[in-house]
C-alpha cells in the first residue's frame, strides 16, 4: 500500500469522518444520553460518604480562571473525534467498547469510593455557567477526574488516527495542545485539584495502552 502523502491526508481525513457518518452521530449522542443518566444517578446513590480529596501548592499556582469554562466543555466535541475518525465498523465498535470501558471504570470508581473537591471561597453567583455547572454535579466525582482521564485517553488515539492518515506533525502537536488546554481547565475552574488530574491523566493513559495496542502505528497499515 502506497503511504499517504502530504496532499492525500485531507482527503482520507474526509474519507474517515464520512464513513458511517449517520451511525456515528446516532451512536455518540446515545452513548452520551446513557452516560449522563448513569452518571447523575451515580452521584445520588454513593455507597458511602464522599472523601475530601486534599490540595498541593501547585493548586495555588493554577489562577482561577472563569474563562477555562470554554475549553473545559469543548472536551465533549474533542472526545467525539477518534469515533468520527474511524474508518469502518469494526473499528468503531471496537474504539466505543473501550471508550465505555474507561467510563465505566471511573463510574464504578465514583460509586465505591466517592471524593470531593475542597470548599472554595470563591463567589460562585458572579460566574453564572461555573455556578449552574456546580448546582448539577454533585459531590463524589473528583478523583480520578473523568474530564482529564477522556482527554488524554482520546488525544493517545487522535495521534494514532493523525499519523495513520499521514497528517502533518502540527495537527498531531495541536490536538496535544487543545488536551493540555483541557486538563489546565479543571484546575482553573477550580472543578478538580491536582491529585484528580493526575489520577485521570493515569487512567486515561492506561486504557489508551490497552485499546491502541493491536491497533497499526504505520500508514502504511489498516486499522483493525
Amino acid at each position: 500500500m502506497t503511504p499517504p502523502t502530504d496532499r492525500a491526508w485531507p482527503r482520507r481525513l474526509l474519507s474517515r469522518f464520512t464513513a458511517l457518518w449517520y451511525l456515528k452521530a446516532f451512536g455518540t449522542m446515545a452513548f452520551m444520553v446513557l452516560f449522563f443518566q448513569t452518571y447523575f444517578w451515580v452521584q445520588h446513590h454513593p455507597l458511602r460518604e464522599p472523601f475530601m480529596m486534599p490540595t498541593l501548592a501547585i493548586d495555588d499556582w493554577v489562577p482561577f480562571t472563569p474563562a477555562g469554562f470554554a475549553a473545559y466543555v469543548s472536551l465533549w466535541v474533542y472526545v467525539s473525534l477518534p469515533a468520527a475518525l474511524m474508518p469502518n465498523l469494526r473499528t468503531l465498535i471496537v474504539q466505543g467498547l473501550w471508550t465505555a470501558a474507561l467510563c465505566s471504570f471511573c463510574l464504578l470508581l465514583f460509586w465505591v469510593y466517592p471524593t470531593q473537591t475542597p470548599v472554595q471561597d470563591i463567589d460562585w453567583s458572579q460566574h453564572p455557567q461555573l455556578a449552574f455547572m456546580k448546582s448539577v454535579d454533585a459531590a463524589g466525582n473528583a478523583c480520578p477526574s473523568l474530564h482529564v482521564a477522556s482527554a488524554v485517553y482520546a488525544a493517545f488515539w487522535l495521534h494514532r488516527i493523525l499519523a495513520q492518515i499521514g497528517a502533518p506533525a502540527l495537527l498531531r502537536w495541536l490536538s496535544v495542545l487543545q488536551c493540555a488546554v483541557i486538563v489546565w481547565s479543571t484546575l482553573a475552574i477550580r472543578q478538580h485539584v491536582f491529585l484528580d488530574v493526575v489520577a485521570g491523566a493515569l487512567v486515561g493513559a492506561v486504557f489508551a495502552w490497552l485499546s491502541l495496542r493491536g491497533v497499526p502505528q504505520s500508514a502504511r497499515s489498516q486499522m483493525p
